[in-house]
């Protein structure tokens, strides 16, 4: 798993089918010790996170594994927002 920042929305209205009623989000990973440098990526959000929350984020075929989505050309999928971790303690 990953850990990310949502930073915005994506909208498309033009899509593969097996994507009609998905939510995307743009995450900014935190995969680097420098603040706001991570890698941005795309991310299915089933869960409702909102922009400014730090999120889990699966990848690969585990970001499959949502009901309705299992053949939908996905490859990262939030699965989590994270309320506190040990650095915010």
């Amino acid at each position: 798993m990953l850990i990310g920042k949502v930073i915005n929305s994506i909208w498309s209205t033009r899509k593969d089918e097996s994507l009609k009623g998905a939510k995307f989000m743009i995450v900014q990973l935190q995969d680097t010790p420098e603040k706001d440098k991570g890698r941005i990526i795309v991310a299915l959000d089933m869960i409702g996170a909102g922009i400014g929350e730090r999120v889990l984020i699966t990848q690969g075929s585990s970001a499959r594994r949502m009901p309705n989505f299992k053949d939908a050309p996905i490859d990262a999928t939030i699965v989590g927002i994270i309320d506190e971790d040990q650095q915010d303690v």
